[in-house]
Parts: C-alpha cells; structure tokens; sequence
C-alpha cells in the first residue's frame, strides 16, 4: 500500500514537475514573444515619429512654399502695376517734355527780347545787374514824375502868363489900388509853391486879394536870411507869377518850394 503511494506521489511530483518544465517554457516562449513585440513596437513608434518629423518639416516646408509662392504673386502683382505706373508716367513725362520744348522757344525768344532791351539801356547792363538797374529807373522815373508834376504847374502857369494882357493886368491894378492904399506900408510873407531855374520865373501862394501889386516889391528869404528877389509879372487872386532876379540871388542859391517872400508895399498916394 505504501508502495502505491509513493509511486503515486513520484508520478504526481514527475507529473508536476513535468507541467512546471512544460509551463515554463511557454513563458519563456511568451516572454521572449512579449519582448519581440515590445521591441517592435519601439521600432515602429521610433520609425513613426521619424515619419512624423518628415511630415512636419514637409508640411513647415509646403508652408514655407506657400508664403513665397503668394509673396511671389504680390510681386508679379506689384510689379505689373508698377510697370503701368511706369508707361503712364512716361506718357506723362512725353507730354510735359513736349510742352517744356514750346517754353523754351517762348523763352528764347524772350531772353532775345530781354538782351535787345538791355543793349538798349546801355552800360553794359547784364541780367544780374537788371534788378538794380531797374531801380534806378524807377527812381528815376518817380523824381521825373514830380519834376514833370512841377513842370506841370508851371506850364499852367506860364500858359496864363501869356494869356494875360495888359488890359487884364490893369483892370486888376485898378480893382485893387484903393485897397492898396489902405494897406499902405503893411508887410506880409507868402511861400513859393513852383521854380522853373531854366524860364526864370515861380509862384508864389498870394495874390491880389492879398494887396499884391506889379509895383510891389518882393524879397526871398530863407531860414529868416534874405536870399534874393523877384519882380511880380502876373498877379491872380490868389497866387503871383514873378520874374527871378538872378542878380540878386546869394552865390549858389538857388530858389526852390517852400521858400518865403516877404510882399512890402509901398505907399500909395
């Protein structure tokens, strides 16, 4: 009985054993097929994102294509309208070349103008020397004026003095000898108003209705010096036209505007 029992118990513990071997190499089979995949696995997660990273770059790349493909269409854009800019502004440029070329034949026949009337002027006058040149004229031109403004009134003054009769001289001198002789001796000052050296002759601001007369004396006196005489020609209401006593004048006076005639008068009988 024993004797069954330890073959029973031998055959279980070989059966045992024999399940353990069994099982263990299965595991082992199991394991090394665990690690074979796990490796694989690696291989094909490294092998993925080895793929990924070509897939980003490619993309990043496509993207970067992409940019310069449209900055690249801008471009050709730009420089499409840039280049119409262009034919625009030439046509533009023909246009104002075209009208410039008639300003100058204006121009140059303008500065032919120009020199003809600077030769004209004489002295050598250049047209950078115009402006001064043109200066002088005009003041030339305004002390020609009032020379011509003065001449002017005396012209007037002169065209009366020959107007004048001695019919007219003495229905004056008439009119005013009673006033004169209650005037008798009184003097007065009157100013002259124009000097003509060349005819000899002024004006002075009085006349018969201030008492002048062709017998009055008349004294010229500047700054309260007597400077000269004169003699009364023509005699209105209120100015004289009188005669220059250069005889009389100071050397190197001559009488001008603004002067003052003292009108003495003599006693009347």
């Amino acid at each position: 009985m024993k004797a069954i029992l330890y073959s029973i118990v031998i055959l279980v513990a070989v059966g045992a054993a024999f399940f353990t071997h069994k099982h263990k190499v299965k595991f082992e089979a199991l394991q090394k097929d665990r690690l074979e995949t796990i490796a694989t696995n690696k291989a094909v997660s490294a092998n993925a994102a080895v793929e990924e990273n070509k897939y980003k770059k490619e993309s990043e790349v496509l993207v970067v294509s992409e940019s310069k493909r449209t900055e690249v269409t801008l471009s050709i854009g730009s420089l499409k309208d840039a280049g119409s800019k262009m034919e625009r502004d030439v046509a533009g440029l023909d246009t104002t070349l075209k009208a410039q070329d008639a300003e100058f034949v204006e121009l140059d026949k303008t500065l032919k103008e120009v020199n003809k009337i600077l030769e004209a002027l004489g002295g050598g006058v250049t047209i950078e020397a115009l402006p001064d040149k043109i200066l002088q004229i005009e003041a030339d031109r305004k002390s020609r004026i009032a020379k011509l403004e003065e001449l002017v009134v005396l012209a007037g003054a002169a065209e009366k003095l020959l107007e004048k009769n001695r019919a007219e001289m003495d229905r004056l001198v008439k009119r005013d000898v009673g006033r004169n002789a209650r005037i008798g001796r009184n003097a007065m000052e009157a100013v002259i108003t124009a000097v003509d050296q060349d005819w000899g002759f002024l004006v002075i601001g009085a006349g018969s209705n201030s008492g002048f007369t062709p017998q009055t004396s008349l004294l010229v006196q500047r700054d309260g010096r007597m400077i000269g005489r004169v003699r009364p020609s023509s005699i209105e209401l209120t100015q004289t036209i009188a005669e220059i006593d250069f005889k009389s004048l100071s050397s190197g006076v001559r009488l001008q505007p603004g002067d003052h005639v003292m009108l003495t008068k003599p006693n009347t009988n």
